[in-house]
């Protein structure tokens, strides 16, 4: 009897040793991949954008109410050419100018004196002065205008030209338009550039956290992952979740600090350990209480490569 006890308790144990060797010892490598179609997708629909208008695509500032202020150097005329110009672009799109003393986003300065490049007299210049890429969008915080000439024109020409340089866009190749290279009192704005205003303006200021990137590999019991984020979206990010989950049963979970448009986090996980006998699929989700551009993209999945 003693040894069928001593047999029973040393089974015991070897069962014991075997399960704990099983649940907390690495045995083998698992491989993850991505299940099928990452769910990053694009918020825009790019097929309202010509590429050909702007610097680079879907330049726009953070709100369709944009700042600026016209520097005490202009003269009246360049002023008052200025003021038309911003009235005008904005009776015939969303957007929405306003005064500011300081921290302006567009700024607007004057010189007095005549700029020849060539034989081609410069009226003035306009432009992109700080940008941010975020994702689908490429986010202008400042922009600039410097006006040389006064208008000779009905219609402030010149202004216009070189605020839509500022708002992102690009020369035109018509000679009718408004952004072709040398100007004509003739010229105008047409429908092109007001329609790309509206539909690029017509996206809510909002976040939008997306998973870049999620690589996981499992030794064993645990997991080694290595998850990339970003906020490609329009406005700031507060604070978030990162949850992760094995087969539907969470296992672990962290805070995201908040983010700013278009900054990223990048954050490991090493042997981070898996109460499952065997895993068939990782979800990697961001959970948050705000709104954003799109919650499609919160949502990242792996699964054991077969």
């Amino acid at each position: 009897m003693r040894w069928a006890r001593f047999l029973f308790i040393a089974l015991v144990l070897i069962i014991v040793v075997l399960l704990l060797i099983y649940f907390f010892i690495p045995i083998g490598t698992i491989e993850l991949s991505p299940s099928g179609f990452l769910q990053n997708s694009s918020v825009v629909n790019n097929s309202f954008g010509d590429s050909n208008l702007q610097f680079y695509d879907n330049m726009r500032y953070r709100s369709k109410e944009i700042s600026y202020k016209i520097y005490d150097e202009c003269t009246l005329q360049k002023k008052n050419d200025m003021e038309l110009a911003l009235d005008i672009i904005s009776n015939s799109t969303i957007l929405e100018f306003y005064p500011v003393v300081y921290g302006e986003e567009i700024s607007i300065t004057c010189s007095e004196d005549n700029i020849i490049h060539g034989n081609t007299f410069i009226g003035g210049e306009g432009g992109v002065t700080n940008v941010t890429i975020a994702g689908d969008f490429n986010i202008i915080f400042n922009g600039k205008v410097l006006l040389i000439r006064d208008a000779i024109c009905p219609t402030p020409n010149i202004a216009i030209h070189e605020l839509l340089h500022a708002l992102g866009f690009d020369h035109s190749e018509n000679p009718n338009n408004i952004m072709y290279a040398t100007y004509d009192c003739s010229q105008t704005i047409g429908t092109e550039i007001p329609d790309f205003l509206n539909e690029i303006y017509s996206f809510p200021e909002k976040p939008d956290v997306v998973f870049e990137n999620v690589e996981a590999v499992m030794h064993g019991k645990y997991l080694d992952a290595n998850i990339s984020l970003r906020n490609n979206g329009i406005a700031f990010a507060p604070e978030s979740t990162l949850v992760i989950s094995a087969d539907g049963k969470e296992i672990n979970k962290m805070g995201i600090s908040s983010l700013g448009i278009g900054y990223g986090r990048k954050i490991t996980f090493t042997n981070l350990w898996v109460n499952k006998i065997s895993v068939e699929e990782l979800e990697f989700s961001i959970e948050s209480d705000f709104d954003e551009l799109s919650k499609i993209n919160n949502v990242y999945t792996l699964s054991v490569k077969k």
